[in-house]
């Protein structure tokens, strides 16, 4: 799996490297049980400090996308049983919808782009 990182973007380093890794076990491009790089060979390859790849790898962990073991540092955990979405998905997906309320994007166009979107990454594409 590819991780791209934006050095210019504002959005911090650590959600990118999170967001990257959420894409790849979504798109199957990560499965259930692979192991992660060590934190700290992901961020000498990556270009970045250490700390901030062991913050994505907890930001990850606390939200139930890895599990850390001593031997392998983080594998990917088992994907989520279906069931409600999590209040902070569903506080994400109300900010989208006002953004995008806020644009003037009406609500076909915007839930044809967020179906596009999940089909893109679903088929295992993360472009």
């Amino acid at each position: 799996m590819l991780i791209k990182i934006d050095t210019y973007s504002e959005k911090p380093i650590y959600e990118q490297l999170r967001d990257s890794i959420i894409v790849g076990v979504a798109s199957g491009q990560l499965s259930e049980g692979e192991p992660l790089p060590s934190a700290r060979n992901l961020a000498a390859d990556l270009g970045v400090n250490f700390h901030t790849v062991n913050k994505a790898y907890d930001v990850l962990r606390s939200e139930g996308y890895i599990v850390m073991d001593r031997r392998t540092t983080a594998i990917v955990a088992a994907l989520k049983e279906k069931g409600d979405m999590p209040s902070i998905l569903s506080e994400k997906l109300a900010m989208c919808a006002a953004e995008a309320i806020c644009n003037g994007i009406e609500e076909r166009a915007f839930a044809e782009t967020c179906a596009g979107i999940y089909r893109r990454i679903k088929g295992g594409s993360s472009q």
